[in-house]
């Protein structure tokens, strides 16, 4: 009897045991996932951002150090793509067809808001920003920005294009800068014939995206039109148009231009100017500090303005430049905007373009005493700005250019006529635009 209930005593001890040992292994357990969501719950939001190469190591040096210091619960996963910008958009664009994007913050190029915000592939910003936060940016760079009247990329930097000249040329030849394309091609011949130059006046003409980008400055100086974006009128096949081509032809056929410069690109077109070959170049910011480095001839002897024009019609000055949106798959799109409001801040576009020297977005910054300390040109280069024109901002801009890219060339290099080559650039893009 006493065996028995001894055995009975032991078993409830050890129920107790069992219950006990599993209300601790429960709090245990317990402690250890609280301190597991813990541990993820510190850890930080990455943000997925693609960017091309050449442009990763100013980010990385300034802005994105910068960011992350201040706050310490983000970090920014810079991806490096390849350095051309038409394939930089193919991988972004992959991305979003496959569904659900690995990126967060979208670094675009001016020309794709349009292709990405009708295929829905960003987040809405237009309640972001007030009117007057929005002002302190170049008015054409936030016009960019958007699509059907949205909001969806803030610029980060700008970029223009920009005729230089040979500013000693000119002076010691008794000449004002040029106004209108005749006075252009005026002082070029003046200044070849006194064999001052090799070259008056280069261009790009290579069948790319720099065709169009150059095309649509002269095209504004004539008075013409590419694309109307609001009623998709198409001008390709307008007198203005065909006066714009003609113009560039007599550069090649009166020897202003060198006959190779259909196939000129960027690069190609500055070593040329500066080599002291030419008078005049149309091109990009990124010129002025390579023409006025130490070693450069052209050190201290350049002047820069916008496009000029026909009498009655302003040169235009291409806009180019980056900006940032946020993907609508993204999963942090709080962190996002905290990191966009960052980047595209005063105090962080002044250190970035001290260090990388980008043309600002920022009104203000071309006229910071810092950065005119370092880029006297900036000042001018707002007067610039102030005159940019846009490639035409539609969905289908990629196919539109192509259409550009191909005709125009065809018309350059004398395979085509003028007049045939853009009748037909009107009529496929017109069939683009489902006009």
């Amino acid at each position: 009897m006493f065996e028995l209930k001894k055995i009975k005593q032991q078993q409830k001890q050890l129920r107790k045991t069992k219950f006990s040992v599993g209300i601790l292994a429960a709090v245990f357990l317990g402690i250890i996932l609280f301190s597991i969501s813990q541990a993820w719950s510190q850890q930080p939001v990455v943000l997925n951002m693609l960017i091309t190469a050449p442009d990763a190591q100013p980010w990385k040096q300034g802005l994105i150090k910068d960011f992350e210091t201040k706050n310490p619960g983000i970090r920014i996963n810079l991806i490096e793509g390849p350095n051309a910008t038409n394939l930089l958009e193919d991988l972004y664009t992959s991305a979003f067809i496959l569904g659900d994007s690995p990126y967060d913050l979208v670094n675009m190029d001016v020309i794709w808001t349009p292709k990405f915000a009708a295929a829905g592939w960003l987040l809405d910003l237009s309640d972001r920003l007030t009117k007057k936060e929005l002002a302190a940016f170049s008015p054409k760079d936030v016009e960019a920005g958007r699509y059907e009247g949205k909001l969806y990329r803030i610029p980060v930097r700008s970029d223009v294009g920009v005729l230089y000249y040979r500013e000693d040329l000119l002076k010691q030849a008794g000449f004002q800068p040029p106004e209108t394309f005749a006075d252009l091609l005026k002082i070029s011949k003046s200044l070849k014939e006194q064999g001052k130059i090799n070259w008056g006046y280069i261009w790009q003409g290579r069948q790319y995206e720099g065709l169009a980008a150059m095309f649509v400055e002269v095209l504004e100086g004539f008075g013409g039109f590419w694309v109307n974006p609001n009623t998709l009128e198409v001008g390709l096949d307008k007198p203005e148009t065909l006066k714009a081509i003609a113009f560039l032809k007599d550069t090649i056929q009166e020897k202003i231009s060198p006959p190779g410069v259909t196939t000129y690109i960027e690069e190609d077109t500055r070593r040329i100017f500066q080599s002291g070959q030419a008078a005049f170049l149309r091109s990009w910011p990124y010129v002025w500090p390579l023409a006025n480095a130490a070693d450069s001839p052209l050190k201290g002897k350049i002047g820069i303005q916008s496009m000029v024009g026909t009498p009655g019609n302003n040169g235009g000055a291409c806009l180019g430049g980056w900006g940032l949106g946020i993907s609508k798959s993204s999963k942090h799109p709080k962190e996002a905007w905290k990191a966009i409001q960052y980047f595209t801040s005063e105090q962080a576009q002044r250190r970035f373009i001290l260090n990388a020297g980008f043309v600002p977005s920022r009104r203000s910054l071309f006229r910071d005493p810092k950065i005119v300390a370092k880029y006297p040109h900036y000042p001018k280069l707002l007067e610039i700005v102030d005159k940019a024109v846009l490639r035409p901002p539609i969905a289908q801009y990629a196919q539109a250019s192509d259409i550009l890219q191909r005709y125009l060339s065809g018309a350059l290099t004398n395979r085509m006529t003028p007049e045939r080559a853009m009748q037909a650039a009107a009529n496929e893009t017109r069939r683009l635009l489902g006009k």
